[in-house]
């Protein structure tokens, strides 16, 4: 869900080859240890960049119980962006929030997923949550830093898990 204009917290640099966020942000942006989501990324088309694709799509393509997501993980992991050369940036979830590590700041968020859910029934339900804190949010007065909300739990995703 777009809350704002993510483009505005995208690097300016023509270098950064992939912009990418992330499930959990670990406060380095060239970090291969952050945990990679692929609900929201910007990528600068090239030749390196299309190599990166047709591989992964490749390798999506001819693995079994994987999503794409995992396959691009193990990609990162096993050493193609090095391979290609190209330069990765992830996403620091303050800006790029998702379900698996809230933004801690309503006034720098821009995007939030609803990842680390197993159902799409789960994700609706506490989008709709997530909808209505920024809702709250956003009836503040402009200036005010008193009662910033908190994100309400992700109840209905944690219990997509059959934890309670």
């Amino acid at each position: 869900m777009w809350l704002r204009n993510p483009f505005t917290r995208l690097s300016k640099n023509e270098r950064e080859d992939l912009q990418i966020s992330t499930d959990m942000y670990n406060g380095d942006p060239r970090s291969k240890e952050n945990l990679i989501n692929t609900g929201f990324y910007f990528v600068r088309s090239s030749n390196k960049t299309i190599s990166l694709f047709e591989t992964w799509y490749d390798e999506k393509d001819n693995s079994t119980g994987k999503k794409e997501q995992d396959v691009l993980l193990d990609l990162i992991r096993n050493g193609i962006i090095e391979k290609l050369e190209i330069r990765v940036r992830f996403l620091d979830t303050l800006y790029f929030s998702g379900f698996c590590q809230d933004s801690k700041d309503f006034r720098a968020v821009t995007t939030v997923h609803a990842n680390c859910c197993r159902s799409i029934n789960a994700k609706v339900a506490d989008m709709k949550v997530a909808l209505s804190d920024w809702k709250r949010f956003k009836r503040l007065q402009p200036n005010s830093t008193l009662n910033i909300p908190q994100w309400t739990k992700h109840d209905w995703c944690q219990k997509s898990w059959g934890k309670t």
